[in-house]
């Protein structure tokens, strides 16, 4: 048995991983990688088995964000040439509904950019969310910046399942990355998801010059929100965004972070999103026996791999895609 082995049979048993064991997995020899993602799997086969979650983006607002986050090529200090459009009308929404279900995409994400929505947004994914929810047998996440309480009832009451809003970095990190909202602000939001019934989504992006000692605080302060789904991304670096040009990852390295938040968050969905094909390029596979889910095809801004290419990456693997709560064979 080894140690990363004995270290998930604990995990499994309840206990909750030392500091010094999460920087062990962070720090280990890339000769232990393959024991350390045994261990991993061994937690996410208990909890999950074989199963993964798919998700579908729609941008539907794109660009014109008056925030300054760094990494992001909608922000308002990007010089990118992201293409820039105003809140989409609800038929686009629900035609991309569609293209979800016909695929068995269980997740459909709308994503809207800018600091927070206006009441009229809203009422657009509203009246959306409640023709897709009869339509189709799909989980709908919002994701539309800051919320308000009463906004975060009213999607809510439309059907909406999941809020996402990322951390992204640990609180001593978020003023290098900006300083246009508080580290609080993002938490806040989180919680008044929470607070109206919502399963609050939130995660990280890893890569953005933080140490780690933040990637370890970042698995913490999600495990003490009890984010229900955790997505990690792995930092795409754009042109034209004040991290451009920024390369700390490599393919090891993003596989034992997915097996750090694994041995944190063991009971929850952690999913490879963003930079997912730039970061792990050939050990994507690998980084499935860890997470739970994906999402497929193109991401906001950026282009994802091929939609077919995953399907056959599940099907090569033996999993099942989880559909409505029930496991389809690919």
């Amino acid at each position: 048995m080894t140690q990363w082995t004995q270290l998930a049979e604990e995990v499994i048993g309840g206990k909750r991983i030392s500091d010094e064991e999460a920087m062990a997995i962070l720090t280990s020899d890339d000769k232990e990688l393959l024991a350390l993602i045994d261990g991993a799997y061994k937690i996410r086969h208990h909890y999950f088995g074989n199963r993964v979650r798919l998700n579908k983006i729609i941008n539907a607002k794109s660009g014109m964000c008056p925030e300054n986050c760094g990494y992001c090529s909608q922000s308002s200090i990007a010089n990118t040439g992201v293409e820039k459009y105003s809140f989409v009308n609800k038929e686009t929404i629900l035609e991309g509904a569609k293209r979800a279900n016909d695929q068995k995409i269980g997740t459909y994400c709308i994503v809207a950019s800018g600091r927070g929505p206006s009441e009229k947004e809203i009422d657009n994914v509203v009246e959306a969310v409640k023709e897709i929810k009869d339509k189709y047998n799909l989980t709908v996440c919002a994701c539309l910046g800051l919320l308000n309480e009463n906004q975060a009832t009213r999607l809510k009451e439309a059907g909406v399942d999941r809020y996402n809003h990322n951390l992204n970095t640990s609180e001593n990190h978020h003023e290098e990355i900006t300083t246009s909202h508080t580290y609080q602000d993002r938490v806040n939001t989180v919680n008044v998801a929470k607070e109206a019934g919502i399963s609050p989504c939130s995660g990280v992006i890893v890569g953005m010059k933080e140490t780690k000692e933040d990637v370890v605080k970042m698995a913490r302060e999600l495990h003490a929100l009890d984010a229900d789904s955790i997505p990690v991304n792995f930092l795409n670096a754009i042109d034209g965004t004040p991290l451009e040009g920024t390369k700390e990852l490599d393919p090891r390295y993003c596989l034992k972070v997915l097996s750090l938040f694994r041995f944190i968050n063991p009971t929850k969905e952690i999913r490879i999103s963003g930079g997912r094909e730039v970061n792990l390029g050939t050990l994507q596979p690998l980084g499935l026996y860890i997470a739970t889910s994906i999402f497929v095809g193109d991401y906001l801004t950026t282009e994802g791999q091929m939609a077919s290419s995953d399907f056959q990456m599940l099907k090569d693997l033996g999993f099942e895609i989880d559909f409505a709560d029930e496991a389809v064979a690919i």
